[in-house]
């Protein structure tokens, strides 16, 4: 099993990812992708979503769960038993509680070890930026738009990649 966010850029069970990409594209990686509906899906939001009401959910086995705050995030995160935990980033879960982005990283870390996480956003902010550096790997694809005016699309991981990356993509090493 596993999620094709583009062409060959693959996400697999037994790690956890940090995704920095446009709505859409976390949206067609998931309605594009029928094998899902045979697993245990979890879909984790904060306050408010960007992506829920365009995600196609006819499976049984796809669950919402909706964190109001960190420690509620911690939580579902520990209890979690499914093969893919999607998570989408929603800063105003640590307003008042910062000391809580470290311990939810290592949930994300922990729950990789069992599941496929993805945490998702479709921009970097300070929290979100503390939670990826527990991630396997950081995957950041820009829009069209936004490729003219900076750098060229980066995908970071702790693990060798092989071979050449391709055009608009970049790959780095993180220590």
């Amino acid at each position: 099993m596993q999620i094709e966010l583009r062409k060959g850029m693959n996400l697999y069970p037994g790690t956890y990812t940090a995704v920095i990409a446009p709505e859409r594209v976390m949206v067609s990686a998931i309605n594009s992708n029928a094998e899902l509906q045979r697993f245990l899906f979890l879909y984790i939001s904060g306050n408010y979503s960007r992506i829920l009401s365009g995600i196609h959910r006819t499976s049984k086995n796809f669950d919402v769960q909706r964190a109001f705050t960190a420690h509620q995030l911690f939580a579902m995160l520990k209890e979690a038993g499914h093969t893919v935990i999607l998570v989408e980033h929603d800063p105003t879960l640590y307003e008042g509680a910062e000391k809580m982005l470290v311990p939810v990283a290592g949930a994300l870390k922990d729950a990789g070890r069992e599941s496929l996480v993805i945490l998702y956003a479709p921009a970097i902010d300070r929290g979100f930026a503390i939670l990826m550096q527990r991630a396997d790997r950081v995957i950041e694809i820009a829009s069209a738009g936004e490729l003219s005016s900076r750098e060229p699309v980066r995908s970071l991981h702790r693990q060798r990649t092989g071979g050449l990356p391709k055009s608009g993509q970049q790959t780095l090493e993180v220590t």
